[in-house]
């Protein structure tokens, strides 16, 4: 059975580092088997369909490529349309009312409890704040992710250590449910 998936890049093509243009992901996801493949935007977004693998595998050969073929590490998340269109559909925060730019999804390569988070302080930030979901966390920042103090401490080594994490915006997430849709 062929599935769609999404590969979520962390830091390339930002402020001038790790620079990986989207024709060379492209093809380097099509060296690696793949069919159906695309990129979306410069920040590190491709799709792609495989009839075997799973989402770890293909992270990790996708990983692998790119510093063979680009002599630098890249952290590299995948997942299949079920999974964003679920990290889509169960958005704590009412998504339709806000606007994009408001809303942030970060990916985690694994599960993540509650216990990572216990020693920010909420209160202190609102009107912002986040939930988790299925390796996800939401995060609502009214005024922006570059705006916002939350986003500073959730992004903290001592939250995020041993794991990936890479955020999007509301209209990517939306973005990467429509590009894998299953055709």
């Amino acid at each position: 059975m062929t599935t769609t998936y999404a590969a979520l890049l962390r830091g390339i093509n930002v402020g001038g580092n790790k620079k990986l243009p989207m024709a060379e992901l492209r093809a380097v996801l099509e060296a690696l088997g793949h069919g159906g493949v695309g990129t979306y935007l410069q920040s590190g977004q491709a799709v792609f369909t495989s009839d075997h693998g799973d989402e770890d595998s293909h992270a990790g050969a996708l990983r692998e490529a790119i510093e063979k073929r680009f002599g630098f590490t890249v952290d590299v998340i995948v997942r299949d349309h079920a999974y964003l269109r679920a990290i889509a559909d169960d958005c704590p925060f009412p998504a339709a009312d806000l606007e994009p730019k408001q809303l942030h999804v970060t990916y985690f390569s694994e599960p993540v409890g509650p216990e990572r988070f216990a020693g920010v302080d909420r209160a202190a930030h609102l009107p912002e704040d986040f939930r988790l979901g299925d390796r996800a966390l939401y995060l609502y920042a009214p005024d922006g992710l570059g705006r916002s103090k939350l986003a500073e401490q959730l992004a903290k080594p001592r939250i995020t250590k041993g794991l990936i994490a890479t955020s999007r915006n509301w209209n990517t997430v939306l973005k990467l449910v429509e590009l894998t849709r299953p055709v």
